[in-house]
């Protein structure tokens, strides 16, 4: 049993059910019909040949289907991941511009993120696709969007850029313009792609409409002779299958492509964890992130090994297989050898096929990837995480693709350590009527007991926000007039560390000479555990902790026979 646990696919046979057959069956050939054009599309956009795109999507599907946890989760090439590989790869081929050096190029790239993915697998780190906050994703992913839709401006144009970033490209694009190289029947072929794709997905949503766009772009190339006018065709594909093969590739190449690996690999695993949760949500799976892991990294290599690139999950592919009845990983497994057969009897099936159509199916990918209304909520509900959203979508605009994923990664982590560094802090009273103690800045008229000042501190206190938390502490202890209690509801801080720890020995050592105590309520045992470890309980009376926050308060008030007053003579500011 541990063997088909570690062998999905295996375990997925022994549990078939006859009934699914011709559901899967049917699936599969739908799902063909999707995979071929945006696979050869979104080879292109990756900047390999578009025959590595149907290599790639035969071999991923094969390998998931063995390794992969999901029943119907369908990989292959994707738009988001286009780009990083053309920005890994591109550099490194563009020295001598051989297109078998950048499938050399792309196959390793798609082993080492696989390496990635089963390392990460192993050692248990499914959790580090939440190093991508949603802000930070949504920016990037309209930073994506917008390179994309430049990029492929030209070809949907029936011309060419030499230019690298946003910028140069969208000056390219200006300068040949005016030049008048765009070419009319490409143009023509491009934007009517994207109509007539945008306008089947909104009205006939059930319709394969990428099908059906490059079904009437080659149409139109036998009627009107589109390549006599200028158009790029894709061309015969190479026939038959290629062997297994090791990339050929240099040794220097390893370290560009080793940072480009584990971007992509992050982007995957976010993409891929989103989406397993949604559709195993609908099905009533349960979602394992590390095993997942495994099956993305089996698809890689089987990629990688096959002059394939990196590949993701996609929840439009997904969708579409599951509308069509989708069962199991046998979906993928029918479109990978209806891919297969296509190559081996009907290489010529798209040989007519206009580029711009290709350009029209990756520019109505890349709208797919935009998301203006969680833009527009993140201004009305967080203006930081709105700036964190424009700054990672200006990172990918302005610095380009993989330093954008950097720098989201980057602002997602900062985030989090500015929130910890600067947490919410206030003092709380007595409200007649609820139950507890609050917040006195959502209750300015919270009761408070004279020489007892509640404080709290939401956060873990470690190096970054211990001296913030002293400061704090200090301000209420000079108070005109001064309490003889602080007590710290403690509930929140979820850790002290050693740096922390020497402040807190210092504060109470300020405090006790000020013959002010320093007193903790409802401080978590494993905390309390580490503090005594830390040997404060030398300066810190031991008497000074309580349970709850209405033992402390009561301990205070048998003390000192204080009552709650509604307002003291200088209620304590916090800022």
């Amino acid at each position: 049993m541990r063997r088909l646990r570690a062998l999905p696919g295996l375990q997925a046979v022994t549990s078939y059910r006859r009934e699914w057959l011709l559901k899967d069956v049917i699936a599969g050939i739908v799902l063909t019909t999707l995979l071929v054009p945006q696979g050869m599309a979104y080879a292109e956009l990756a900047g390999l040949p578009p025959i590595s795109g149907l290599y790639t999507s035969i071999l991923c599907m094969l390998g998931y289907a063995v390794f992969g946890p999901s029943r119907i989760l369908v990989l292959g090439p994707d738009s988001s991941l286009g780009p990083m590989i053309a920005a890994t790869i591109l550099p490194l081929a563009a020295s001598n511009g051989d297109p078998q050096r950048a499938v050399a190029l792309g196959s390793m790239l798609a082993i080492m993120v696989a390496v990635v993915m089963i390392l990460a697998a192993v050692g248990k780190l499914g959790f580090v696709a939440d190093l991508l906050s949603k802000p930070t994703v949504i920016g990037y992913m309209n930073g994506l969007a917008l390179t994309i839709l430049i990029g492929q401006l030209p070809k949907l144009l029936g011309f060419k850029v030499e230019a690298s970033g946003l910028v140069e490209e969208c000056v390219g694009l200006v300068e040949e313009l005016s030049a008048g190289s765009l070419v009319p029947a490409a143009a023509a072929v491009g934007i009517g792609g994207i109509v007539v794709i945008l306008v089947l997905q909104r009205l006939l949503p059930k319709i394969p409409a990428v099908l059906v766009m490059v079904v009437l772009a080659i149409a139109a190339t036998s009627v009107f002779g589109l390549g006599s006018h200028g158009v790029s065709l894709v061309g015969t594909l190479p026939q038959g299958f290629p062997p297994l093969t090791l990339p050929d590739i240099r040794l220097d190449d390893l370290a560009p492509l080793a940072g480009g690996a584990l971007g992509i690999a992050l982007v995957s695993l976010a993409d891929t964890i989103s989406n397993a949760s949604a559709f195993a949500a609908r099905s009533g799976q349960q979602v394992r992130g590390n095993q997942e892991m495994a099956g993305i990294g089996a698809a890689n290599l089987a990629a990688g090994l096959f002059q394939g690139f990196p590949v993701s999950t996609s929840g439009s592919r997904t969708a579409v297989a599951e509308r069509a009845g989708a069962k199991t990983q046998l979906t993928g497994v029918v479109g990978a050898l209806l891919i297969t057969l296509m190559l081996i009897l009907l290489p010529g099936l798209f040989r007519d096929l206009p580029q711009p159509a290709l350009a029209a199916v990756v520019i109505t990918a890349s709208l797919s990837l935009v998301d203006v209304g969680g833009t527009v909520r993140l201004w009305r509900q967080s203006r930081v995480e709105f700036l964190l959203c424009i700054t990672a979508f200006l990172g990918v605009a302005l610095l380009g693709v993989l330093p954008g994923i950097a720098l989201a990664v980057a602002l997602s982590v900062l985030n989090v350590f500015r929130r910890a560094w600067w947490p919410y802090e206030t003092v709380l009273g007595r409200v007649p009527g609820l139950g507890g103690y609050h917040d006195i800045r959502s209750y300015p008229h919270a009761e408070r007991l004279p020489g007892l000042v509640i404080y709290r501190f939401d956060a873990p206190l470690f190096f970054a926000n211990a001296k913030t938390f002293r400061d704090e502490i200090l301000r209420l202890a000079r108070t005109d007039p001064a309490p003889t209690w602080i007590v710290i509801a403690a509930e929140p801080i979820t850790d002290v560390d050693t740096t922390a720890a020497d402040v807190l020995e210092d504060l109470d050592e300020t405090l006790n000479a000020e013959h002010i105590h320093l007193v903790f309520a409802e401080l978590k045992d494993p905390v309390r555990r580490k503090i005594e470890r830390y040997e404060l309980t030398r300066t810190i009376d031991t008497r000074h902790f309580f349970p709850t926050l209405e033992a402390a308060v009561t301990a205070f008030r048998d003390q000192t026979g204080a009552r709650w007053t509604a307002a003291p003579p200088s209620p304590p500011d916090i800022r």
